[in-house]
């Protein structure tokens, strides 16, 4: 009797950002050709680099640096990349529906990434920025110029449209804040506009800038930043964002604000997909197991922003970060090779993480690095290794030529 041949495997994976490519770059290791037939779905045909969004926005580097054509990351002889949107996921059918067609898998990997979280404040949807996509970026970017240029071409001058507000002084916030002191005064030469003229006010409801990073750290990036003329408002809450800026509270006190531009840097939460396909969630982030599986579920990773998991020693969930995202990849992928091998035992996900670094503008930069607190040109330096190593990790070395950082100083 002939050998009726076993049907490939199919395993989908949505998203290529972080924790997608590097699930990707690990299973086309692990696994042959004829092993498994491998999906990738993304809504754009490149990968970008989250952690550099923040540059793209105040116009320090052009989009392109950013991002990498999704095609130069994967081997197409194993993966099959898909250009749609993840419109919604029946697991009870084990079905994803995407705008333009749909699927089926054995093994799915969910790693759409965040969106961001407005918290209910009134307005901010409909009038503030965030750095979420390229796209995002890019107008932000555009949008700092227009009204740049439009200021003088105004009889009665309006300083509003040189005022730009940054709501919260969180990771991103501050990296952004640090690229706008360094944009600003290339955007007065270019416009003909007074520096004194130009604000930037970062303003945080939290009673310190950077919650949760040393003191010591954060009294240097607040200082450097203040001294390069970016004002801190803390222990402030934005209240309601409108057309003509922004409503703040401090201590029973009401000011209001105004800016024609409002950026929004102060929350994060999963992708809406997670909440419509129905996974127990917390703002669009499944509390996974160590093994990386969604609860209920034996072939349905969570991973990324997506996804949720406790550090035992501080009973707090770990951050969404890039650095994070990457290292689950790995584990994704070995845990799927394992299940497709008959395995019960699955990998633990453990996070090694390494350190955190903050970038105040491209020479300058705060950071703790295997418990070492690094100040100035030395965590900046160490910045650019971090983004270099992350590049490395997605696309080898060419990729790092390619686009990787080397003005060290």
């Amino acid at each position: 009797m002939d050998d009726i041949p076993m049907k490939k495997p199919k395993i989908v994976i949505l998203g290529a950002g972080y924790g997608g490519i590097m699930t990707i770059v690990n299973l086309q290791k692990k696994l042959g050709a004829s092993d498994a037939e491998i999906v990738l779905v993304n809504k754009n045909d490149y990968h970008y680099e989250t952690t550099w969004l923040h540059e793209v926005s105040a116009g320090t580097i052009h989009q392109d640096r950013s991002r990498v054509p999704v095609k130069n990351l994967i081997n197409t002889n194993k993966v099959t990349f898909i250009k749609d949107t993840v419109v919604d996921i029946k697991l009870d059918e084990k079905r994803v529906l995407l705008e333009n067609s749909e699927l089926t898998y054995d093994y799915l990997v969910v790693a759409l990434g965040y969106e961001a979280e407005t918290f209910g404040i009134k307005g901010l949807k409909e009038h503030a920025f965030t750095i979420t996509s390229i796209n995002a970026a890019r107008q932000i970017r555009e949008h700092i110029d227009y009204v740049f240029a439009t200021y003088n071409n105004e009889v009665e001058k309006r300083d509003e449209l040189l005022t730009i507000i940054v709501g919260g002084a969180g990771f991103t916030g501050i990296e952004f804040v640090g690229e706008l002191a360094n944009r600003v005064p290339q955007l007065c030469k270019e416009f003909d506009i007074p520096r004194e003229k130009v604000r930037v006010i970062c303003v945080e409801a939290a009673p310190t800038a950077l919650p949760g990073f040393d003191p010591e750290l954060v009294e240097y990036a607040v200082t450097q930043l203040e001294r390069k003329g970016i004002e801190f408002k803390i222990g402030t809450a934005i209240k309601e964002c409108t057309e003509e800026g922004i409503v703040v509270s401090k201590d029973d006190q009401v000011e209001e604000i105004k800016s024609a531009t409002v950026v929004w840097a102060a929350g994060v939460r999963g992708s809406h997909v997670i909440e419509k396909a129905g996974f127990e969630n917390m703002r669009g982030r499944v509390k996974v197991s160590n093994s990386l599986l969604a609860p209920g579920h034996e072939d349905v990773f969570v991973i990324g922003d997506c996804s949720l998991m406790i550090n035992p020693e501080t009973e707090r969930p770990y951050p969404p970060t890039a650095q994070i995202a990457m290292q689950q990849g790995g584990t994704c992928a070995e845990n799927i090779s394992r299940l497709m091998k008959g395995q019960k035992e699955l990998s633990e996900f453990k996070p090694d993480i390494k350190g955190t670094v903050c970038s105040l503008g491209h020479d300058d930069a705060i950071g703790v690095v295997y418990g070492r607190k690094l100040f100035g040109s030395s965590a900046s330096f160490m910045k650019k290794v971090v983004d270099n190593r992350s590049l490395f990790l997605q696309g080898g070395a060419g990729l790092v030529l390619k686009k990787g950082k080397f003005n060290f100083f």
